[in-house]
């Protein structure tokens, strides 16, 4: 094993280490207020769930549940998600060529039910995201689980996986109790039938168990007794509803609930006096690309237009419509995340060179296409107000687009395909890392979906294919940065803004820190 990974090791044991001690020091007791006696602590959101099977679950509402009732292999401490952390793996170490992950468990950590977590558990686990093929599975493509001993599971991948780490703290890599698992009905292929059980009751060796679980209205969680990680969860019971946002707005004012999870940017600019607020940028990045394919339009696949679309657009201007919280995107990496830009670097607003580049791209006096689906409303934003705004931004540059609405459900396959001249679009994070937005580069996913092949910027693919090897942190976040100050300035890609996220509680709460995937960490809750 390399150096470099065993000082990370240590270092992600010392993270631990801190992470117990602070969340140790929010203190205990209960939040009070309307849902019940002291120790209990009531959260108001829209439900987004259809299950609490860790290897089916992919909503943001089952991200939440299934945080609180699995351990995963790594973590992030509240409000970092630049360095993984360890949690049911104590540490791990990795090969020069980052193929090769070889996880230690923590001594001591066991189940609900008392049963020790064991490198079988884990196995199976991983084995049985894989087999099941659902929502979440391509999480582990390509990657073989094995068992060194009792404690020792060893990953590895057919390519180099820096961003393995990050993945293995998605709440969708929870480790389950085999035993507990296929005794009722658990198998590591498409035949498993544990579902039922599992959205009745935990498998799991997280901070909290189930009380109920009904994806209508209401899931109560208790705390686990025989919990021994290092959360130290303060509510006893935790009572997520399911409420629409105006009457979680009203809950969390007259303190019915203590936490309020869904309400948009102009509602957080009237609450009432005496709630806090945790206002911050999503990791939801919301782009514009113009097609680089001369097929699909002359026009968008000539540089000078992708260069005056960039100079014409009034980044802050858009903010305006973005309500509190929002923030410019300074890259396609969201703000949150390593390898991001700063401010300082962000893309500007030139309208005499988007002028100047329009009548050298010979559009202006030309229309243009602008496609994106209008019954989407990412983190409460609405698209069509967007591409309105856009349109207005665009003309003042002397260039003319049309606006497109269509349903999700219609234009998603025009936007897969690569046919949209120009698209307005979201990206929500997979995982937490930056890896994952190398889709956008020449060749890649989303990068073909603006119609750009991998020959077309030889520079940018190169930036890539290090993304997806170089394992150092420090030389990772240098090259992410490389890569979004070049998509800047020269992809058919051009980031717009970071809509809110918004968490109104009553100030009895503490630990209240937004995560771009599991959005609330409950077990990281506490009571002044």
């Amino acid at each position: 094993m390399i150096s470099g990974s065993t000082r990370r090791a240590w270092i992600a044991a010392s993270a631990a280490a801190a992470l117990v001690l602070t969340l140790g020091a929010c203190g205990g007791g209960g939040g009070g207020g309307g849902g019940g006696d002291a120790s209990s602590i009531v959260i108001d959101t829209t439900f987004d769930i259809k299950t609490a099977d860790p290897a089916r679950e992919y909503e943001p509402t089952g991200q939440i549940v299934v945080k609180a009732l699995y351990d995963t292999l790594l973590t992030f401490a509240e409000g970092d998600i630049t360095t993984p952390i360890p949690d049911l793996a104590a540490s791990y170490t990795y090969n020069d060529d980052l193929t090769e992950f070889t996880f230690t468990l923590a001594e001591g950590r066991v189940f609900n039910d008392g049963s020790p977590v064991t490198a079988d558990d884990v196995v199976f686990s991983f084995q049985r995201l894989q087999g099941l093929k659902g929502n979440p599975s391509f999480l582990v493509d390509g990657i073989t689980v094995e068992k060194v001993d009792d404690s020792t599971v060893k990953m590895t991948t057919a390519e180099s996986s820096p961003a393995l780490p990050a993945i293995l703290a998605t709440p969708s890599t929870g480790i389950v109790s085999q035993a507990l698992v296929t005794a009722n009905g658990g198998t590591t292929d498409e035949a498993d039938a544990a579902e039922d059980f599992l959205n009745a009751t935990s498998a799991g060796s997280g901070p909290y168990i189930f009380e109920k679980f009904d994806m209508q209205t209401e899931v109560v969680l208790l705390k686990n007794p025989k919990y021994n990680g290092p959360q130290k969860p303060s509510y006893e019971r935790v009572i997520l509803r399911n409420t629409e946002p105006p009457t979680q707005k009203m809950n969390v004012e007259r303190g019915d609930s203590q936490v309020a999870l869904g309400l948009s940017g102009d509602q957080v600019t009237s609450l009432a006096d005496g709630v806090e607020l945790e206002s911050v940028p999503s990791a939801t990045v919301v782009f514009l690309f113009a097609n680089n394919n001369p097929a699909i339009s002359e026009l968008t696949a000539n540089p000078d237009t992708v260069r005056a679309i960039k100079a014409a657009i009034d980044y802050p201007g858009l903010l305006e419509i973005a309500g509190e919280g929002a923030g410019q995107a300074t890259s396609l990496i969201p703000t949150q995340f390593l390898g991001t830009l700063p401010q300082e670097e962000a893309m500007t607003r030139d309208l005499e060179t988007a002028k100047e580049l329009a009548a050298a791209a010979g559009i202006v006096g030309k229309s243009i296409t602008l496609s994106f689906p209008n019954d989407i409303d990412p983190t409460g934003l609405q698209m069509t107000t967007v591409a309105e705004r856009v349109q207005a931004q665009l003309a003042e540059a002397d260039i003319t687009v049309d606006l497109a609405p269509a349903p999700f459900g219609t234009e998603i396959d025009a936007y897969r395909n690569g046919e949209e001249v120009i698209g307005l679009w979201y990206w929500n994070p997979d995982y937490l890392d930056p890896a994952n937005y190398l889709a956008f580069g020449p060749g890649q996913t989303v990068g073909l979906r603006a119609g750009w092949p991998e020959d077309a910027n030889a520079a940018i693919s190169d930036l890539v294919a290090q993304g997806y090897t170089t394992g150092d942190h420090d030389a990772r976040k240098a090259l992410f940065e490389e890569w979004g100050r070049k998509m800047n300035a020269e992809s058919p890609f051009i980031p717009l803004l970071q809509p809110s996220s918004n968490i109104a509680y009553q100030p009895s709460v503490t630990g209240v820190s937004y995560n771009p995937v599991w959005l609330i960490n409950v077990a990281a809750l506490g009571a002044k």
